[in-house]
């Protein structure tokens, strides 16, 4: 197969599209946020302006016994409608004679939104039957759901099967593949990763994939004072993984082997209390005084950052360097934003990715400025660790 939509016509054709329309909504009903529909558009409106139908799935929340009306994507229908400038058919039931029914008597250029998938124990459980059912309503399959990438449920992967030509990745997802092949395996150098975040714990798999891949790593974040307390410095009431001291000296001789150059941050902006109230004291990071804790990298480590990430070519950006939520302890967060969309307007290719750092660069008003922000948390960090992932997995064969 080729996974590229640009490769293949529509016209005529029914085109089944796994998108991630799992958005926020309020008590009322009403979309809060409404980035990964507009993220949708771009595969949708190929399919319409082809000439053929886009019938719409997707799952929304975590609906427990069947349907349930708060999850149903009926609620979704006026943003969307919005988001494509288009009409958009809606059928309550992704699977049975309802779909059918109504793709068949519509023109071509038409959007149908199927019912939440995930309203079928079979979804999730990836049973084959049911994604059987869903394949008969299309002639194609496009899966442009990288935010589920690493799920194999039964519209995600195990659909992929009943279309063993017509099948290809939409517009989303193809950047988003493409996207973490250019961190794993650039060929321009040199290549840095910034990982925060509060644990050396949850990071530690991506950290040992990406070491024979990059030339510099940056440590921010509360896993930090695991690595100063390894090395025997003083980090007073700071985060700590007491447990994982040996694991933050592995980590630091794995460096060394790969001849990667780590990056810890040199001071720290420090809180007598987990507060944004919290008085502001400026102390090295290895030598932090009983009854302060860090709340994000200072001054130094946010200038010497910036000097690494001005001269890389690839920059991977996963955590924040600090309690970001906290005004007074935002700015070596928004130093490193800064410092992306700086590189990246010299050329260089940066990639944001997982949750903390995506909400980071929104918040902070950076999210246009770096090449690529991801909108699959989880499926993003499962790639980086070098994990398969079924929904891609699935496309790829035959």
């Amino acid at each position: 197969m080729s996974y590229s939509l640009d490769t293949v016509h529509f016209k005529g054709k029914r085109v089944l599209i796994r998108a991630d329309l799992n958005v926020p909504m309020n008590d009322q009903l009403e979309v809060t946020d409404d980035s990964r529909i507009r993220a949708s558009v771009k595969t949708i409106k190929k399919v319409v302006d082809d000439g053929g139908i886009a019938i719409v799935m997707s799952h929304l929340g975590r609906p427990k016994d069947g349907p349930e009306n708060k999850f149903s994507l009926l609620h979704i229908v006026p943003t969307l409608e919005r988001a494509l400038n288009n009409k958009v058919h809606f059928v309550a039931d992704c699977i049975g004679e309802k779909p059918s029914t109504l793709v068949d008597a519509l023109a071509p250029g038409s959007v149908v939104l199927l019912e939440n998938v995930r309203f079928y124990k079979e979804e999730e459980a990836g049973d084959e039957f049911f994604a059987g059912e869903l394949a008969r309503v299309g002639d194609v399959y496009v899966n442009d759901a990288f935010g589920t990438a690493h799920r194999a449920h039964a519209s995600t992967a195990v659909i992929a099967k009943f279309f063993p030509t017509d099948k290809y990745f939409g517009y989303l997802m193809e950047d988003e593949v493409m996207s973490i092949e250019k961190i794993l395996h650039s060929s321009e150098r040199p290549v840095t990763a910034i990982i925060g975040g509060s644990k050396v714990s949850s990071k530690i798999t991506i950290i040992e994939n990406l070491l024979p891949r990059v030339n510099h790593l940056i440590i921010g974040g509360g896993m930090a004072y695991t690595f100063f307390k390894a090395m025997g410095g003083s980090i007073g009431n700071s985060l700590v993984e007491e447990d994982k001291l040996d694991l933050a000296l592995h980590i630091i001789d794995e460096a060394r082997k790969h001849n990667v150059a780590l990056h810890l941050p040199e001071d720290s902006n420090c809180g007598n209390a987990f507060s944004n109230d919290a008085k502001k004291t400026l102390t090295a990071s290895d030598e932090i005084p009983d009854g302060l804790m860090g709340l994000d990298i200072g001054e130094k480590a946010a200038a010497h950052f910036r000097e690494v990430i001005l001269q890389s070519k690839v920059v991977l950006w996963n955590g924040p360097m600090g309690v970001f939520e906290f005004e007074n302890f935002n700015s070596g967060t928004k130093a490193i934003a800064a410092a992306l969309a700086e590189v990246t307007k010299q050329g260089a290719f940066t990639l944001v990715g997982g949750g903390d750092s995506v909400a980071a660069v929104n918040q902070l008003g950076y999210s246009d400025k770096v090449s690529y922000v991801s909108t699959g948390g989880g499926a993003m960090l499962e790639a980086l660790e070098g994990l398969s992932l079924p929904g891609i997995a699935a496309m790829q064969g035959g």
